[in-house]
């Protein structure tokens, strides 16, 4: 789904410290829209003294330089306080970026000019809960991933559907993802790529065992609890976040986000389907072969 462009005088551009050539890169951008007039401010993800000018809302746009998982940190951070975030893309597969490292300079004035649209991204909220008492709640871009520990066996993963018992996974994993996280571990898992204007949760075990075995796309609005059985390690993750051990009995509950993600896109709102190829014939292991 898009919405109008805005005006833009203030921008962030924001790079994982860890990334060398994408710090590079990122002060060259800033240095640019600098001289173009804006304000640009550079600096790092994680920095607490930017991500508070961020979320105080002096910024207009953040542009993202790196890969994907560059993106899901912005997202994380711009998301929920509607500030749109342009992906300059780094790194090896760019699912969520728009602009190639060899191209962002002929897109800054299109930008500065308003001549993009903003594609939104629906976004989830995890829950866990223990003994009835919630334990913590958690924005989410692409997948909740609940799962086995270390211990190599499946776990038992009772699941329900808007309250409704849909079955019982034996499986090294579930996941809930969004359209945007079809692309990722979901799509690795097996499951189907949704188009990224959908608002639909999309369930998928991981290695089920004698257990449904397929991808489920539930309708818009729907939400899913899943309890966990198991006699031995278990954990869940939010966009590959550090794990969180669950107990047995623990429950975690999905359900549609309450925010947002704006992408600011310069392509035609076909360009999801287009791309396809060519972003799937872009894992390493592929480029020897035609």
């Amino acid at each position: 789904m898009s919405e109008p462009s805005v005006p833009i005088s203030k921008i962030a551009v924001v790079v994982q410290p860890k990334l060398q050539e994408a710090v590079t890169e990122a002060q060259r951008v800033a240095d640019h829209l600098n001289k173009l007039g804006v304000q640009a401010t550079f600096g790092f993800l994680y920095n607490e003294d930017l991500r508070r000018r961020i979320k105080a809302g002096e910024f207009d746009v953040l542009i993202a330089i790196g890969g994907d998982g560059t993106m899901l940190r912005a997202g994380h951070l711009a998301g929920p306080l509607g500030i749109p975030i342009l992906g300059i893309n780094m790194g090896h597969v760019g699912f969520l970026m728009e602009v190639q490292q060899y191209q962002w300079q002929e897109f800054m004035q299109p930008l500065l000019q308003g001549n993009y649209w903003l594609e939104k991204r629906m976004t989830l909220q995890a829950e866990q809960w223990r003994a009835g008492e919630m334990l913590g709640s958690w924005f989410v871009l692409n997948e909740v991933a609940v799962s086995r520990g270390q211990i190599i066996r499946p776990i038992r993963l009772i699941t329900s559907v808007d309250g409704r018992y849909l079955t019982t996974y034996v499986a090294d994993a579930l996941l809930a993802s969004t359209p945007t996280g079809s692309t990722a571990y979901a799509l690795a898992s097996g499951g189907p790529i949704l188009s990224p204007e959908l608002r639909n949760i999309l369930l998928i075990p991981v290695a089920p065992h004698l257990s449904l075995d397929r991808a489920i796309v539930l309708a818009e609005g729907s939400s899913v609890s899943i309890v966990v059985h198991t006699d031995h390690q278990a954990v869940f993750s939010v966009d590959g976040h550090v794990p969180i051990g669950i107990a047995e009995d623990d429950r975690v509950d999905v359900r549609a986000g309450d925010y947002t993600v704006k992408f600011i896109r310069f392509q035609d709102p076909g360009y999801f389907y287009r791309n396809l190829t060519p972003h799937l014939s872009q894992n390493p292991s592929t480029s020897s072969q035609s």
